[in-house]
């Protein structure tokens, strides 16, 4: 029998959490080889946490609150860290509690990730349920990240890990910012699954304009220094050519050199966010397991 974790952040989103868990229980009787426990980490939430009843497919679910509100990012990281030192398993499942990880496609993740042990899967985003206003900014986002960094990152947070891998990248600072991001760097041999990105359980998206530009920073920033070199080159393109293009030249230099000071600064906020690896057990007030 093979032992899968699904490890998901919530903020306040319990609603969305309990129609998860009932929709992932309703998958998981149709998999009769795999052994199906939950473990959420609840980011700090300011909303009451409702009694869960735990479904018959799920072997336990655990609740861990942490301190204070921190980000999807580092409740992953801090997960990931927990698992590998307490949890007995084979696979983990990373996935929103939002709706926007839809639990039809957790099959075809794990039909990709086994039989192989050491294989993980991401799931590769071909469709997506947002306005044209996020799709516009996101498609800006994936350029941006394939100029200055010369990788194409076109999935998010839902993946299935392999425990070989979660040991590649658990000790990264990088892991505290952006999970992609960090993944994309450090596992280079990975397998994909086609996914529709599916629309959220109940309300509006809770991400804002500024906390989407602070996590696109925070992907490319895990690859600051090919950013700083990228730069360099454009930099130095414009440059040879401004007798053809004369002042406009100055623009796009203008750009660059903003938008690599301005990555160095991400990166050097999300360094910081290393002392609450290292401090993770405090980060642990109360444990609840159903």
């Amino acid at each position: 029998m093979k032992k899968i974790i699904i490890l998901t952040p919530i903020f306040n989103d319990w609603p969305s959490l309990e129609k998860l868990i009932f929709e992932l229980n309703s998958k998981f009787s149709k998999l009769n080889d795999y052994e199906f426990k939950m473990i959420v980490i609840d980011d700090g939430s300011t909303v009451s946490q409702p009694k869960i009843n735990k479904p018959v497919n799920f072997t336990t679910i655990e609740i861990i609150n942490m301190k204070e509100n921190r980000g999807h990012a580092e409740c992953i990281a801090y997960g990931l860290g927990h698992i590998i030192d307490n949890e007995n398993f084979d696979k983990v499942i990373l996935m929103d509690g939002d709706g926007e990880d839809r639990p039809e496609e957790i099959e075809d993740l794990l039909d990709k990730a086994f039989p192989s042990s050491d294989i993980s899967v991401v799931a590769k985003r071909i469709k997506r349920s947002e306005g044209p206003v996020f799709t516009i900014l996101y498609h800006l986002h994936k350029l941006l990240t394939l100029i200055f960094t010369g990788k194409k990152i076109n999935f998010g947070n839902f993946s299935c890990i392999s425990k070989k891998d979660i040991l590649k990248i658990k000790n990264k600072s990088s892991l505290w910012s952006s999970y992609s991001g960090t993944f994309k760097k450090n596992i280079k041999n990975y397998e994909e699954i086609n996914c529709v990105r599916g629309k959220r359980y109940f309300g509006p998206s809770k991400m804002s304009l500024f906390k989407l530009l602070l996590h696109s920073f925070s992907i490319i920033a895990v690859f600051k220094y090919e950013v700083f070199l990228r730069s360099i080159i454009i930099f130095l393109f414009f440059f040879f050519f401004k007798n053809y293009l004369g002042i406009i030249v100055y623009i796009p230099q203008l750009f660059v050199i903003l938008f690599s000071l301005l990555i160095f600064a991400v990166s050097l906020k999300n360094e910081k966010n290393l002392r609450y690896r290292r401090e993770r057990d405090l980060n642990k007030i109360k444990k609840t397991t159903i």
